[in-house]
């Protein structure tokens, strides 16, 4: 006879596989893998609509984002659509809703599944991001490498608090969100000029992100170093 106890992380990891399988379905049914690189589309949808297009914007992002598309293509076409700041604060927030999702589905559904299969390499990212949650997870989001899906998913089924990890995401999601934002938004000119400034900001600030990023993980890497050896001693 089956263990019920056994089961219940199965059942579990099997309902976590048909939530984004669901999820893939709606995002098939809107058309949302031919249009999310449609600038032309985008602006149809959200331009002239008021309210209902801002949350349009912000549901097809969360949406997106949620089942892994680049959180910067949706920044670019936040930017395009809405100019770089109301660009910049949509696409932070619509990617924020992904992560929410991604995190809250593997927390509840993923994370009994993993432990009882990746035990010791789950303990291992759960010390790493329980110290500090706030800042790893805002180190993490600041580093131009990782896939905004995975990590989500990763932290899900560790300790973290939800509300330190999804305020550090969302803190380190805007520097990179502001370049493409930026970027899209100057596209979104007529003047030449204007699209080569804001290339020009665009390049600059995402060199100025990537170094953000690694200075912030470098002091939180220090820190954690100097933490590990008072405990020692």
């Amino acid at each position: 006879m089956a263990n019920p106890s056994g089961l219940k992380p199965v059942l579990k990891g099997l309902a976590m596989l048909a939530v984004f399988g669901g999820l893939i379905f709606l995002a098939r049914s809107l058309g949302l893998e031919n249009h999310i690189t449609d600038r032309q589309w985008i602006l149809a949808q959200v331009q002239g609509h008021g309210a209902a297009g801002v949350l349009f914007f912000l549901g097809i992002t969360g949406l997106a984002t949620g089942l892994g598309v680049p959180r910067q293509l949706t920044a670019f076409l936040g930017g395009y659509a809405f100019g770089w700041f109301w660009g910049t604060l949509l696409a932070t927030l619509g990617t924020a809703l992904g992560c929410t999702l991604d995190f809250t589905v593997s927390r509840y559904l993923g994370r009994d599944f993993v432990l009882a299969r990746f035990g010791k390499r789950a303990a291992k990212l759960d010390a790493f991001l329980r110290t500090g949650p706030f800042r790893t997870s805002l180190a993490i989001r600041l580093l131009p490498v990782g896939h905004n899906l995975l990590t989500s998913i990763a932290a899900g089924v560790t300790s973290i608090p939800a509300f330190y990890f999804i305020l550090g995401s969302t803190v380190g999601y805007m520097p990179q969100n502001l370049v493409f934002a930026i970027f899209g938004g100057g596209l979104g000119s007529e003047s030449t000029l204007g699209r080569a400034l804001s290339i020009g900001v665009s390049v600059t600030l995402l060199a100025a992100s990537a170094w953000l990023g690694v200075s912030v993980y470098r002091a939180y890497k220090r820190q954690g170093l100097d933490l590990e050896e008072a405990e020692k001693e």
